[in-house]
């Protein structure tokens, strides 16, 4: 089960693989990336169907991602606490450096 993701996603979700094996954090990308385009619950099923794998012969795998596989819920907030504040961050100097460009104006 694989999909290419859009950059600015992957981009966003990289920071995350160190918490998961290879093979999991590739239905992990998936699981994600269907839960942010999802309308309505957000359920492996319908997460799968988005993502256009409603027919993929072995769903189970993305199932036992949030059941089986050992990852630290602690660990991924940290990471997402991290890139919170680092597109804050950027956010502000952007807009920092527009606000400056404008008083020179």
């Amino acid at each position: 089960m694989s999909t290419t993701l859009p950059a600015g996603l992957a981009q966003l979700i990289v920071p995350f693989a160190s918490l998961f094996s290879r093979q999991v954090f590739q239905s992990v990308q998936v699981l994600l990336a269907g839960a942010i385009l999802a309308t309505g619950k957000r359920t492996v099923t319908s997460v799968l169907r988005i993502m256009g794998l409603s027919q993929e012969r072995h769903f189970q795998t993305c199932h036992r991602v949030l059941n089986r596989a050992a990852w630290s819920s602690l660990a991924a907030s940290r990471i997402l606490l991290q890139q919170v504040v680092r597109i804050q961050l950027q956010f502000r100097i952007f807009h920092a450096r527009r606000l400056t460009r404008q008083a020179a104006a």
